[in-house]
């Protein structure tokens, strides 16, 4: 019997605010240690791409299966309860969010609105880069601007690069892959001043593993300001695809112009498991606290291995296997554990995704 649309948002969450928190809690996450989710097919530990080893909730898991039945009907109702759920989520407007398969297509879609008019992009080096071959493509020119000695941001530095040929300056805070944070107070000192010249992109996609405030609380005042976001790592659905943008309303109109359906790209599934995960907050606080913990046993394991690593504000960490004597990636493929290439040849530095307890023990076996 197909479940009504209005059954299963009150299950994920979205009309709970009438039921009583005993009634809620029976749909959340069981109460116990958090499990895995299950393992890849093929058997390889997957420590390379970030993704949380517990997800999706079971909150999510329910309201996806559940809405499979309406997959033959187009999105349209669902994306407005998405976006209501995100704008209350981030305390902004409805018409301050713009919804897509993944931040990185968000990410797309900005230099897209932005190349037109030629010029150049800044960036830190080594930062998130998957998008900026295609800003290249576009006709946009990349400025690096290297990372300070402790692989911080070097924020005064790329404020002093922004010319008047700069569209856009992208901002990865927490950034990938060192795992380093700007602190608020600077950040946001350097949004005023940046945006004063160019559009300022802050990738927030690991801002939910801190325990900083996000500056989408400035996009209502600010044009020139685009917080980017996304379900694929605390919550746990990077394969269900969904990401979205936080900016000035005029913004988010300009940028949606060239969606052929804005908001339309993200399956009913998908929506409807990001709906239910932004209402579980007992699954968030235990990805929280586990990754935390596990993070710290490994950081402390490659200490001791002398092997020296960047603290780290995510759910990966940098480290440089300058001293290491063997042959890292040699013994990871021996041992179908799949990480991460070199980043910065100055110290062999790389990076690995903190995964379950178990995996992150049998890793520094391995590498022992």
């Amino acid at each position: 019997m197909q479940t009504d649309r209005r059954k299963w948002l009150q299950q994920i969450g979205l009309l709970t605010a009438g039921l009583g928190v005993s009634q809620f809690e029976s749909f959340a996450a069981p109460k116990k240690n958090l499990l895995p989710a299950e393992p890849a097919p093929d058997g390889v530990i997957r420590l390379s791409s970030n993704e949380n080893p517990y997800g999706p909730s079971a909150l999510a898991r329910t309201a996806m299966i559940d809405s499979i039945s309406n997959s033959n009907r187009y999105n349209w109702n669902i994306t407005a309860d998405l976006i209501t759920a995100i704008a209350s989520k981030n305390n902004v407007a409805f018409e301050n969010i713009l919804v897509g398969p993944g931040s990185t297509t968000i990410i797309d879609v900005v230099v897209q609105s932005f190349s037109y008019q030629k010029g150049n992009f800044v960036t830190a080096d080594p930062s998130y880069s998957n998008w900026s071959k295609t800003a290249e493509k576009l006709g946009l020119k990349k400025i690096s601007v290297p990372l300070t000695p402790a692989k911080q941001l070097d924020l005064p530095a790329m404020l002093a690069a922004i010319d008047t040929d700069t569209r856009l300056v992208y901002i990865c805070n927490p950034n990938n892959p060192t795992g380093t944070i700007c602190e608020n107070t600077a950040l946001v000192s350097f949004i005023k001043e940046a945006t004063k010249k160019a559009t300022v992109m802050i990738d927030e996609a690991y801002i939910d593993f801190t325990d900083q405030s996000s500056v989408s609380n400035l996009v209502a005042d600010n044009k020139n300001l685009i917080v980017v976001k996304t379900f694929s790592k605390i919550y746990g659905l990077a394969g269900a695809r969904i990401g979205y943008a936080i900016a000035h309303a005029e913004t988010i109109k300009q940028i949606s112009e060239l969606q052929s359906w804005a908001n339309g790209g993200v399956s009913v599934s998908s929506r409807v498991g990001a709906i239910a995960s932004l209402n579980d907050d007992f699954f968030l606080k235990q990805c929280f606290s586990r990754n935390e913990l596990v993070r710290k046993y490994t950081i402390n394991k490659l200490t001791q291995l002398g092997i020296t690593c960047i603290p780290s504000y995510t759910n990966f960490i940098y480290f440089s296997l300058a001293g290491y004597s063997k042959d890292y990636f040699a013994l990871l493929k021996s041992n179908n554990i799949q990480g991460n290439n070199i980043y910065e040849e100055d110290g062999r530095w790389t990076r690995i995704t903190v995964g379950t307890m178990e995996e992150m023990q049998q890793f520094i076996a391995v590498i022992k």
